[in-house]
């Protein structure tokens, strides 16, 4: 029997074997995002495209969960003193780094330091730190100078800058020099061989990574990678990118705007979602070290000439995903306030005029970055350069790309030397629930983040709200905050968005998370 039918053997074994070869071979996700990888330090910037690497290839001591709420991620047990003084932290077992070195107390301590150096959150965590250390190999040991009430907050915090724990090779760098060495211990290894910016970058499967028991829940819990292979494509544009999608040649669009989703709705092979549903928020960043912006009368005259609606119609386009907001915290947030600006952020150009000549604004021209490549984005500066001339400012709006604007905003140089006087970003809702989450408040002049605003009376507030249990007087501290903003700005608000997602129906387990997470993620 078997003789007469060897035949049939043989062909079914080849079946058999060309089965096995196809359930083994690697599983590759393409995805186009809203930017280009141009800088691999998520401490060094807060760019979300370095974030969303960071979230590849590093992990963090806790992280925040689907609802918002703090969970535990590297760390496995922590204790606190009954004065709330010292807080232990025991890291779990099996963390080590892609090149095969256990994870040590020591790395995550240096981690922490720089992180803390650079981070709004971060610098006032460590203000109030006495001393920060690592006993053994598995405990991280944190000795407060008083009671603090964000201090696992601020471990969490689960967007730029996210405090990702790094070697301690690589975290001794400088927090104002850029690392070159991308080893992390996350699900996920960055192949730097293989990344050319402008065109990819691809990461792959960390093998040895062990995630937590838990289901994945935002950007916490078990970190299963489910695929072999991610290669982030950078594509011109998004027309470019939405092509690419129904033609099956990437998985993930990041950010779809919304005047193509009616292009999309007639796919049967794509849906479309919303991965950030807590939003995003624009803004306005003034550069107070040089002029014009180094007068606040100049800055509370942009207050008034700029209009929210405007920004939201031009960059978003469809009310279903954005909404006017003049809070400086994000509306539907504990904090959501509008006090003290009801009258601003809407065209007030009167005003601006005359809040101008009282100034005696000398027609100093703002040099105004201008991101071309951003989708979303690359309407905010053109918006705003003719609601600020209406008011009488002269204007000098220079296009460039993401990436380069990033570099840029780094210097301190007069705007006519390299320089800049302003430029637009997004935040997400996460970034700036607080008046310490919120990088913009930050007024700690060069510790400050870009724009480098010095205000004592803002810093006196940020402690204050960090030092307050109370949720009631917490909400009056942020409302002070709101006012002290108003004497000296630090940046303009400029209303709340959310970003369509659009991916192939094949794709599968996309977490809903505050900054891209591609664990958990599975291609059919």
């Amino acid at each position: 029997m078997l003789l007469k039918t060897g035949r049939h053997i043989v062909c079914t074994l080849a079946a058999i074997g060309a089965l096995a070869a196809s359930a083994s071979a690697q599983t590759t996700l393409k995805v186009a995002l809203h930017s280009d990888l141009k800088i691999i330090d998520p401490i060094w910037t807060t760019a979300l495209i370095s974030t969303h690497h960071g979230n590849m290839i590093y992990d963090t001591l806790f992280a925040l969960d689907g609802k918002l709420e703090v969970k535990p991620q590297m760390v496995d047990t922590w204790t606190v003193s009954p004065d709330k003084l010292t807080w232990t932290f025991t890291l779990r077992d099996g963390l080590e780094w892609h090149d095969g070195k256990p994870v040590t107390a020591e790395d995550c301590v240096a981690s922490i330091k720089r992180w803390g150096a650079k981070d709004s959150m971060g610098q006032k965590l460590m203000g109030v730190v006495a001393d920060l250390s690592a006993p053994d190999a598995k405990t991280i040991k944190m000795v407060l100078k008083e009671p603090y009430g964000l201090v696992l907050e601020s471990l969490g915090k689960s967007s730029s800058n996210a405090p990702y724990m790094m070697p301690k090779s690589v975290a001794a760098t400088d927090p104002n020099t850029q690392i070159t060495d991308a080893t992390g211990s996350g699900p996920f290894i960055f192949k730097k061989d293989e990344w050319r910016a402008g065109e990819k970058a691809v990461y792959v499967k960390n093998p040895k990574y062990k995630p937590r028991n838990e289901p994945a829940s935002g950007l916490a819990g078990g970190k299963v990678a489910k695929v072999d292979r991610v290669e982030w494509l950078t594509l011109p544009d998004t027309q470019t990118q939405v092509n690419a999608l129904i033609n099956g040649e990437v998985d993930l669009v990041e950010i779809v705007p919304p005047d193509l989703l009616p292009l999309l709705a007639k796919e049967k092979n794509i849906k479309v979602t919303v991965v950030n549903t807590a939003g995003r928020q624009y803004a306005m960043r003034f550069n107070v070290l040089h002029k014009p912006f180094d007068n606040a009368k100049v800055r509370q005259a942009v207050l008034y000439a700029l209009t929210q609606k405007e920004f939201l119609e031009a960059n978003v386009g469809n009310p279903t995903y954005y909404k006017e907001c003049k809070s400086l915290f994000p509306c539907g947030s504990p904090l959501e306030s509008t006090k003290g600006w009801d009258d601003k952020i809407s065209g007030n150009i009167a005003k601006a005029k005359a809040l101008l000549a009282e100034a005696g604004y000398d027609g100093t021209p703002i040099v105004l970055l201008h991101q071309t490549d951003t989708p979303g984005h690359n309407n905010l500066a053109t918006v705003a350069k003719a609601q600020l001339e209406k008011a009488g400012f002269k204007v000098d709006v220079q296009p460039m790309d993401w990436q380069t604007l990033v570099t840029r905003r780094a210097k301190k140089d007069a705007p006519d030397k390299g320089g800049w006087g302003a430029y637009f970003t997004s935040w997400g809702a996460t970034d700036v629930l607080n008046p310490v989450s919120a990088a913009f408040l930050n007024a700690s002049c060069d510790k400050a983040t870009f724009g480098w605003s010095c205000d004592a009376e803002l810093e006196k507030l940020r402690d204050a709200y960090a030092r307050e249990p109370d949720p009631a007087k917490q909400k009056q501290i942020a409302e002070a905050v709101q006012l002290r903003v108003l004497d000296y700005p630090t940046h303009v608000p400029l209303g709340q968005f959310t970003t369509p997602t659009a991916i192939r129906t094949n794709i599968d387990g996309l977490l809903q998370t505050p900054s891209l997470a591609l664990w958990n993620v599975e291609k059919k």
